[in-house]
């Protein structure tokens, strides 16, 4: 099947996302190594986690890049989770916008990306599809 160049651009942004989250995962990595952590089996814990979200992040940029639906939603529930987290940078006492912001632009652009490409996908799939006769009309 081939792809849309809008598809292509959702996968590429969440390629991009999957290499940032690698990035924070060698971070964590050498907090734990230089002894920069507080506990070490939390330290270990969150890297573990971290290394699967930037897998499942790059899987779905696979599988979208691919034409698959379900990277398109699984890449959609990342940019939902990301927009999450921006909102909760605006509560407490360390609460600052302009992290917030930074955090929630390249989850905002992934989410546009993302529903852009499951409409083209849908019409695509909507124009491959042969039109079957109504229930109950003679075929």
């Amino acid at each position: 099947m081939r792809t849309s160049a809008v598809e292509r651009g959702a996968a590429t942004w969440l390629a991009i996302e999957a290499i940032g989250v690698l990035a924070l995962s060698s971070w964590e990595f050498f907090a734990l190594v230089s002894g920069d952590t507080a506990a070490v089996s939390s330290s270990i814990a969150l890297l573990v986690l971290t290394l699967l979200a930037a897998f499942a992040v790059g899987a779905f940029a696979v599988v979208v890049w691919r034409g698959g639906s379900w990277g398109r939603s699984g890449g959609i529930v990342v940019q939902l989770l990301v927009l999450a987290v921006a909102g909760g940078t605006l509560t407490g006492p360390d609460a600052d916008p302009s992290v917030a912001a930074m955090i929630a632009a390249p989850a905002a652009v992934g989410l546009v990306l993302l529903i852009a490409a499951s409409r083209v996908a849908g019409a695509r799939v909507r124009a491959e599809t042969p039109d079957e006769p109504a229930e109950g009309s003679a075929a």
